[in-house]
C-alpha cells in the first residue's frame, strides 16, 4: 500500500519503481492511494495537437512522467495493482472506468486517516534538501505532517512501516512545519534536480473578472482569506490587489458593474488594505504569493495564545519579523510560483508557514488559537453549479461520475459558520457549454451536494451577489435567480413555483432582468480597454499568438458537438473565414499558412474564423 502525497509533491521516480516491479510480477498486489495525479495535458484530436505539442515540449521538458498514470488513461492497469484517488484531476476522469470505480470520497482533513485505515505500510515524499541533517516537505506537509509520525507509531507496534524521501533540488526549501530532520526517512533517494510540474494558467474572461471584482467588495480589512485555484481565484487575487494598490480605477470598475454597495459596507469595505489580511488557505497558489509579495498579506499571527491576543488587542506591538502572514498546506501552479518561492527572502519566508491541512482546514485541536487568528475570516471556493435552496454542487455530477472531489470545500463552509465575522463565498459561473449548447449553473435541482443548503452563506455569479445566510427557501429562490443569467432566469422561476418555494405571481424586477453577456461585456469593456482588466493578470506561460489560437480553438470546440453542428461549423468556415494574411502569425505558428492537403485546406478556415470570432487582431 504506497502512499503517494496530492498534486506535485509525489516521488515519482520512487513510484515508477514500484509500479514496475509490480507490473512485471503479478504475484504482488500494489495499491497507490493519493490524490490528484498530474498528467502533461494531451491534445484532445490533430489540429489541437499542433498547438499543444510544442507547448507542451517546452513547459514539461526534465519532468519524469508517473507510469501509472499513462496506464491507467488508456484502461491498462495490470490487474494486481489499483489506484484509489480522493481527489481527481477537474474533468479529466469523467470517462475513465478505474479512476471512477476507485474514487473515495473524502474530505481533505479526513484522507490522512483514510489512508492509514486503509492499511498504507509505504509512503514516498519529494523532499526538498536542506543543511544540517534538515529537510523540506515543502509543498506537501499537508498530510504528511500527520502520517509519517503515525506510521513510525505503527512500527513500534511490530506493524510493518517505511518511509522513503526523493530529492529534488528544484523544490523550494519551505521553513516553519515543513522543515523536519533527515531521520524521518527510512531511506532518500538522490534525483538530482528535474522539472516541477507546471499547472499553465488560465484566462481571466470578462465574467471572471466581473465575479473576482464583487468578491473583492466583500473581503474585509484586517481579516482573513483563504482561497482556490484557477481562474475564478486568481481574479479574486488580482480584484483584490486592484482595490489596494489601484483603487480608483477599482471603484470605477465595480460601480460600472453595478456591485452591491450596501453589502460591501456591512460584509467588506471599498478602501485599501491599511491593517493587511492574513493567509490561510489550504492550497499556496500564485495569486496568494503574489497579494503576500504586493503588500496585502500583512497581518501576522503568532502560535502562541497570549501573543496573539495581544496583537489583537495592539496591532502595533509586532516586534521585527515575529508572527505569520500566511498559513498554507500545499502548492503547485505555474513555473512562476516554484521561481517566486525558491527566490523568497529570509524575512519573506519566514512568515510563510507550510504546515498541516488539518491546521487549515479546521478548528479542531487548536479551536482557541484559530478563532483568534482567523479574525473576519472570507473562505472563497469555486462550485459547477448552486441548486435552488443555495447548495454548491462542485465535484460529481447528477449520474455519480466524479469531477474532481470535496477537497477542503466543505471544510471551509461549516468553518465560516462556527467562526464569528466569518463567511462561506461560492463562487459560480452562470451559465457553461455543454454539448454545443449554454446551460445555467444555476439550477434548481442537479447533481451529487458538496455543501449542503443548511450552510448556504453568499454565493457569487458574474451577475452579482446573494447574500443566502438566514434566509427563507422563497427568499433564496429569488436571490439566486436575480444573479442567474437572464435566459433561464423564467424556466428556474417556473420550477421553483411548481416546488411552491415561490408565489405563482412573482415576477422578477426590471432591473433583475438585464443579466446577459452582451450587458455584462458593456459594463466592462472600457475597464478591458484601458489595460485595467487584463486576461493574465499574473503573466501567462503562452505567447501572445498561442493565447489567441488557444481561445480559437476552445470556441471551436464548444461548437463542435454533434454532427449538424459540426456541419453549420464547416460551412461558416467555407463561407465567412477571413482572408489568411489576417492572422498570419497564428497560422505559421499552427504550420497552416501553406496547407498542403484537403484537409488543411479546411482546418486553416477553421482557425481563421475561430480567430476573427475571438477578437484575435493580426
Amino acid at each position: 500500500m504506497l502512499g503517494l502525497p496530492l498534486g506535485l509533491g509525489k516521488a515519482n521516480h520512487i513510484a515508477n519503481a514500484f509500479y514496475a516491479r509490480a507490473k512485471a510480477d503479478p504475484d504482488i498486489e500494489l495499491t497507490i492511494f493519493t490524490a490528484l495525479t498530474l498528467e502533461r495535458p494531451s491534445a484532445p484530436n490533430a489540429l489541437a495537437a499542433r498547438l499543444l505539442d510544442p507547448i507542451s515540449e517546452r513547459l514539461y521538458d526534465g519532468y519524469p512522467d508517473l507510469d501509472y498514470a499513462r496506464d491507467r488513461r488508456r484502461n491498462a492497469l495490470p490487474a494486481n495493482v489499483r489506484v484509489k484517488e480522493f481527489f481527481l484531476p477537474p474533468g479529466g476522469l469523467l470517462n475513465n472506468a478505474s479512476a471512477q470505480r476507485d474514487y473515495v470520497s473524502a474530505n481533505y482533513t479526513h484522507a490522512g486517516r483514510a489512508i492509514l485505515e486503509a492499511g498504507v505500510n509505504v509512503v514516498a515524499q519529494m523532499v526538498a534538501p536542506g543543511r544540517d541533517g534538515r529537510l523540506s516537505l515543502s509543498c506537501n506537509p499537508d498530510l504528511s505532517l500527520d502520517m509519517i509520525p503515525a506510521l513510525h507509531e505503527r512500527r513500534k507496534t511490530g506493524a510493518p512501516a517505511l518511509v522513503l524521501g526523493e530529492l529534488n533540488a528544484a523544490l523550494p526549501f519551505m521553513g516553519q512545519a515543513a522543515d523536519i530532520p533527515e531521520d524521518w526517512f527510512d531511506a532518500l533517494v538522490d534525483a538530482g534536480e528535474y522539472t516541477l510540474f507546471p499547472i499553465p494558467r488560465e484566462a481571466v474572461s470578462l465574467p471572471a473578472w466581473s465575479i473576482g471584482l464583487h468578491v473583492s467588495t466583500l473581503v474585509r480589512d484586517g481579516g482573513t482569506l483563504q482561497t482556490g485555484i484557477g481562474a475564478l481565484s486568481d481574479a479574486v487575487a488580482a480584484a483584490l490587489k486592484l482595490r489596494h494598490l489601484d483603487n480608483t480605477a477599482w471603484r470605477s470598475a465595480i460601480e460600472t458593474m453595478g456591485a452591491d454597495m450596501t453589502l460591501a459596507g456591512q460584509c467588506g469595505g471599498l478602501e485599501p488594505f491599511h491593517e493587511g489580511l492574513y493567509g490561510c488557505s489550504e492550497m499556496l497558489t500564485l495569486g496568494l504569493l503574489d497579494l503576500f509579495q504586493s503588500g496585502l498579506l500583512t497581518r501576522r499571527v503568532s502560535d502562541d495564545i497570549a501573543r496573539q491576543q495581544a496583537l489583537l488587542a495592539d496591532p502595533a506591538s509586532l516586534r521585527g519579523e515575529e508572527g505569520i502572514a500566511l498559513h498554507g498546506g500545499f502548492f503547485a501552479g505555474p513555473g512562476e510560483l516554484y521561481d517566486r518561492l525558491r527566490k523568497l527572502s529570509d524575512a519573506e519566508r519566514a512568515r510563510i508557514d507550510m504546515t498541516s491541512v488539518a491546521r487549515v482546514n479546521d478548528l479542531y485541536g487548536h479551536e482557541e488559537l484559530a478563532r483568534l487568528q482567523r479574525q473576519h475570516a472570507r473562505f472563497i471556493n469555486t462550485a459547477m453549479m448552486v441548486n435552488g435552496r443555495g447548495a454548491a454542487i462542485s465535484d460529481t455530477l447528477a449520474d455519480g461520475r466524479v469531477v474532481s472531489g470535496v477537497g477542503g470545500q466543505y471544510n471551509f463552509s461549516a468553518m465560516a459558520h462556527e467562526l464569528v465575522g466569518a463567511r462561506s463565498i461560492i463562487l459560480v459561473r452562470a451559465t457553461r457549454q455543454t454539448g454545443g449548447e449554454t446551460r445555467s449553473n444555476i439550477v434548481w435541482t442537479g447533481g451529487e451536494v458538496t455543501v449542503p443548503r443548511h450552510l448556504r452563506d453568499i454565493v457569487v455569479t458574474e451577475y452579482g451577489v446573494a447574500d443566502l445566510r438566514g434566509r427563507t427557501d422563497r427568499e433564496v429562490a429569488i436571490a439566486l435567480a436575480q444573479i442567474a443569467d437572464s435566459r433561464f432566469q423564467d424556466a428556474f422561476l417556473d420550477e421553483a413555483k411548481a416546488a411552491g418555494k415561490v408565489e405563482a405571481d412573482y415576477a422578477l424586477p426590471d432591473s433583475a432582468r438585464q443579466n446577459t453577456p452582451q450587458q455584462l461585456a458593456t459594463r466592462l469593456q472600457p475597464a478591458m480597454s484601458a489595460g485595467t482588466l487584463v486576461k493574465f493578470p499574473f503573466g501567462s506561460d503562452l505567447t501572445e499568438t498561442e493565447q489567441a489560437l488557444r481561445e480559437a480553438l476552445e470556441w471551436l470546440a464548444q461548437r463542435n458537438a454533434g454532427w449538424k453542428a459540426r456541419a453549420g461549423l464547416i460551412a461558416s468556415a467555407l463561407l465567412h473565414a477571413p482572408a489568411p494574411h489576417r492572422f498570419a502569425g497564428e497560422l505559421e505558428r499552427m504550420k497552416l499558412m501553406q496547407p498542403a492537403s484537403l484537409k488543411e485546406r479546411l482546418e486553416q478556415r477553421l482557425v481563421r474564423l475561430a480567430l476573427s470570432r475571438t477578437g484575435a487582431s493580426t
